[in-house]
């Protein structure tokens, strides 16, 4: 099972490594990930496989959405499935 990871907000050090940590102690593993800077704002999509996860995706989600608040950013996680059918014509 995967799901997309969006964090968008103001740059700072240590986003990638910080919303990478939550995954690392939830057993998420990162697939892919593209991230870019424009001029002061951070955007970043993640693409990861919570097959193995060690807590269920609404933890999961509730763990990084807390931690968006912590850094001033916004941290959002779709499961694929959803993601897919959003982006569907």
């Amino acid at each position: 099972m995967k799901t997309v990871i969006s964090v968008i907000g103001k740059d700072a050090v240590g986003i990638i490594a910080k919303v990478s940590n939550v995954c690392a102690q939830n057993g998420v593993n990162i697939i892919d990930i593209s991230q870019s800077v424009l001029q002061d704002m951070f955007v970043m999509v993640m693409l990861t496989d919570i097959s193995n996860a060690t807590c269920s995706f609404k933890d999961f989600s509730e763990h990084l959405q807390a931690l968006g608040k912590e850094i001033g950013v916004d941290i959002h996680v779709m499961h694929e499935d959803i993601f897919n059918s959003m982006h569907r014509i």
